[in-house]
């Protein structure tokens, strides 16, 4: 699927509604996804491993997941810290009707999914995670990073997925570059069979 058809506010693509079986924070979970939308069909290798290989999400506070599709990883942040206030983001209607169709299903009431400028622009995050949509471009994809990481709490953690051949060393090369005056600190947290995870923290003061 091309990346303007799921990064479409309105995604063109006829409704396809079906159930979906996948297993997040270790239960098995019955969820809606549909057409129109990011890896419909279940979930994707790169968000299966930021799931199995980033550490515990904080569990209060603010979190975050940028991009977030019918739901993978915002549920799975609301399903481990119940305590926390999730926020999942996405400019694309339909994946968001589906996160919140989702949360619902699982009675998960601390899960928020608003488009990007909807979230009030107080709020820091404890901890992001994000499989970031790499295929909309760099320059795309700078301004979201340049939206979302900045809004780390102090000491917060972001977690980014990203495959080595669409550019993650170059990426974690970037947000050196970008983000040292900020003085987070960016490294590469694990690499996973053809992907990398890179942890951004921002400084505790």
């Amino acid at each position: 699927m091309m990346s303007s058809h799921y990064f479409s506010a309105e995604p063109t693509a006829e409704h396809q509604p079906r159930e979906l079986r996948v297993t997040l924070a270790g239960e098995d979970r019955l969820l809606t996804t549909d057409s129109g939308i990011f890896s419909p069909d279940g979930i994707d290798k790169g968000t299966a491993i930021l799931l199995a290989e980033a550490p515990a999400p904080a569990a209060r506070g603010n979190l975050l997941d940028v991009g977030c599709g019918w739901g993978p990883i915002a549920l799975s942040l609301a399903l481990l810290s119940p305590e926390a206030s999730v926020y999942a983001v996405d400019v694309n209607e339909r994946a968001l009707g589906l996160t919140r169709k989702n949360a619902e299903a699982l009675s998960l009431s601390n899960l928020h999914a608003e488009l990007p400028d909807r979230i009030d622009s107080a709020l820091r995050f404890q901890t992001i995670w994000s499989n970031p949509p790499i295929r909309v471009g760099k320059e795309v994809l700078h301004r979201i990073l340049e939206q979302w990481l900045p809004r780390l709490a102090p000491g917060g953690k972001a977690y980014l997925v990203v495959q080595k051949n669409l550019g993650s060393d170059s990426l974690q090369r970037w947000l050196q570059e970008r983000f040292k005056a900020n003085d987070f600190a960016v490294r590469r947290y694990a690499t996973a069979k053809s992907f990398r995870i890179l942890e951004i923290t921002s400084p505790e003061s």
